[in-house]
């Protein structure tokens, strides 16, 4: 029995498989610069670091752990941009970005900054961000 390959479906699996990695690849780099744009915050309140630590120091810091953030990005988008095999349009990679950069903040926020609260205008936010996610989407 002789089996016949559908290069549109190896293609077609190619693309659904960059997206899931760009995805990821999104999350985990979100992670990072959250961490390195707000964690020194956190660091603070646990006397990790000190409000006298100095401000050079801290941005070293945040600069060390931006760099495994765009260690992460750069390929997301690589992988993920349509020109490159990917599944979306720059306009699209941008618009998950920014939704996966204010999920991961929420999240950061309520785990570890628990004096924070979400109120009713954060959620009609994120229903915003929903819609623009499918806005981008529609043809």
């Amino acid at each position: 029995m002789m089996f016949v390959i559908n290069e549109r479906a190896i293609r077609s699996t190619k693309k659904e498989m960059n997206a899931w990695i760009t995805i990821g690849l999104l999350v985990v780099a979100n992670i990072f610069m959250t961490f390195a744009w707000y964690g020194h915050l956190k660091l603070q309140e646990a006397k990790v670091i000190t409000s006298n630590t100095p401000l050079y120091i801290v941005i070293l810091i945040s600069w060390g752990i931006a760099l495994l953030e765009y260690c992460c990005q750069v390929p997301a988008n690589r992988f993920g941009f349509h020109g490159n095999g990917g599944s979306f349009s720059l306009m699209q990679l941008k618009v998950i970005q920014e939704a996966i950069t204010l999920i991961v903040f929420t999240i950061f926020t309520v785990i570890f900054f628990r004096g924070e609260t979400l109120h009713w205008n954060h959620f009609a936010a994120f229903v915003c961000l929903i819609l623009a996610v499918y806005l981008v989407f529609m043809d």
